[in-house]
């Protein structure tokens, strides 16, 4: 009997650990700009024509990076590294194109991890990751070079694997990417909106294309109508786990800013910088939605919430500057693909009542594949080897303000060009940072001189603009960082 009784009360300690261990842990949410220059956060652009209250008041609440990075200038890269703690240049370069394989093989994912710790987790938004098309893909479908596939080439009624649910999300619900086919709304493994009808053409803009690709689409699918659905969801999903046990993690990678610029009718004309403008005070709405959902269903004191974007504005930017006077970069050289600061320094806000103190702002250099393992630190799990390798632990920054464990990144957005950011120190080892053309009554506008040197060496600790290009007066630092970039590209950085 005496036995019984000390089983029964070991049992329960067990757990009471348990259930303790898993209330003590904070809910953590993931939201995820798409194409959001860093001068496009009001609160660190006193001259911007954009107003973003929600975000503002996030940072007000919160720590706000002034140096923080997605891994690349362009879009799927950056995801795959910041879910997997891992720059995505160790395995890959470019985006997923349409109906593309996944971007995974067999890495530890940030889902995955957090399902190993009794994490809920969900993914709502942009994937952009891939999926296995091939398994709805009927016999000798083949795309058409000008249309693309049309929508009898695939049997919709089948799941599609490779998609979040196998990368550690249990639910899933999206658009997969907006301007890509098909044209359709994703739960879990599913297509749940049949594309009945081919997209051929897309409107212009005052500010560019829409960039839809052709291919297969849902009959009335409105574009307008994307971040409207999946705000909608996201906060579906927190009323949804109120009263559930055990914490959860909800990953929102949006759809906007990004093209097609589809503000709703309540935004259109509302900001002073032209539709882009109104999309992104529309992106800030969402986030103050689901800001305000976490407070309705009390998990605002509990929960981590990061606010990001995959990388700088895209070149309808510099049109946005001689029409409206608003800079997305703010004070940086470069936009979206660039590997000039603008390509990849990109808005980062963390909030977690009662651990992260408020009203800060820190010039830490982080990066986004840091969230890995600092998130593995505040849930108690042990990376194993060859996982998250370039994934440095930032809670003490977090914590305390303290010095940031990182002092380099490697910037990348194609194979045949690379930065190196180390301290103070900017090396872009190629001709030039742009990858896309700059206009040139921009660079005469802004002071910026043709580059005579086979790369460019700057001090952004004088020269944020990256006006002074130091390469030919400093050989030895130059030697120095080429010789650390070899280094840091042959080997993890942390594990």
């Amino acid at each position: 009997m005496r036995l019984l009784h000390l089983l029964l009360a070991l049992s329960f300690f067990l757990l009471h650990g348990v259930a303790h261990a898993a209330a003590s842990r904070p809910n953590i949410v993931i939201l995820y700009a798409d194409d959001m220059g860093y001068g496009d956060l009001a609160i660190q652009n006193p001259e911007s024509k954009i107003r973003t209250p929600h975000l503002d008041q996030l940072a007000r609440e919160g720590l706000r990076f002034t140096d923080a990075h997605s891994s690349s200038g362009i879009c799927t890269p950056s995801r795959y590294a910041m879910l997997t703690g891992r720059f995505h240049w160790r395995k890959f370069h470019g985006i997923v194109n349409s109906f593309g394989p996944p971007s995974f093989d067999a890495e530890l994912t940030l889902p995955a991890m957090l399902q190993q710790q009794g994490y809920r987790t969900a993914c709502i938004g942009k994937w952009h990751l891939g999926w296995n098309w091939s398994a709805i893909m009927r016999p000798g479908a083949k795309p058409d070079p000008k249309t693309g596939h049309a929508p009898g080439d695939f049997d919709w009624t089948k799941p599609i694997p490779g998609g979040p649910r196998d990368r550690g999300f249990d639910y899933y619900f999206g658009d997969d990417v907006p301007n890509f086919p098909p044209y359709a709304w994703f739960e879990n493994d599913r297509v749940i909106t049949t594309p009945t009808v081919p997209l051929t053409i897309t409107p212009q803009t005052a500010e560019g294309n829409w960039e839809a690709r052709p291919g297969p689409m849902t009959a009335g699918w409105d574009f307008h109508a994307v971040m409207p659905r999946l705000t909608e969801r996201a906060v579906s999903w927190i009323g949804e786990q109120r009263g559930r046990p055990n914490p959860f993690f909800l990953y929102v990678p949006f759809t906007s800013p990004h093209a097609p610029i589809v503000p709703t009718p309540e935004f259109a004309g509302k900001s002073k910088a032209g539709g882009y403008g109104d999309f992104m005070e529309q992106t800030d709405d969402t986030v103050g939605r689901i800001l305000a959902a976490l407070k309705a269903n009390g998990f605002a004191e509990n929960t981590l919430v990061v606010f990001s974007a995959d990388n700088g504005a895209e070149h309808y930017a510099y049109d946005r500057i001689r029409n409206f006077g608003h800079r997305s970069s703010g004070p940086l050289r470069g936009l979206k693909r660039d590997i000039w600061e603008g390509g990849h320094r990109v808005p980062f806000i963390v909030r977690w009542p009662g651990v992260v103190p408020p009203n800060k702002t820190t010039a830490a250099l982080v990066s986004q594949v840091d969230l890995m393992a600092t998130i593995a630190a505040i849930t108690g799990f042990k990376l194993p080897a060859g996982s998250a390798e370039d994934s440095h632990d930032l809670l003490p920054v977090l914590k305390t303000g303290a010095p940031s464990p990182r002092r380099t990144i490697v910037h990348n957005t194609n194979a045949n060009g690379y930065a190196l950011r180390h301290d103070q120190w900017l090396l872009v080892a190629t001709k030039t940072g742009a990858v896309s053309k700059v206009p040139a009554w921009f660079d005469q506008a802004n002071n910026y001189a043709p580059n005579d040197q086979p790369g460019e060496l700057f001090d952004l600790s004088r020269d944020l603009a990256q006006r002074d290009n130091l390469y030919a007066r400093q050989p030895e630092k130059v030697a120095e960082l080429r010789a650390l970039l070899e280094a840091v590209r042959a080997r993890g950085q942390v594990r």
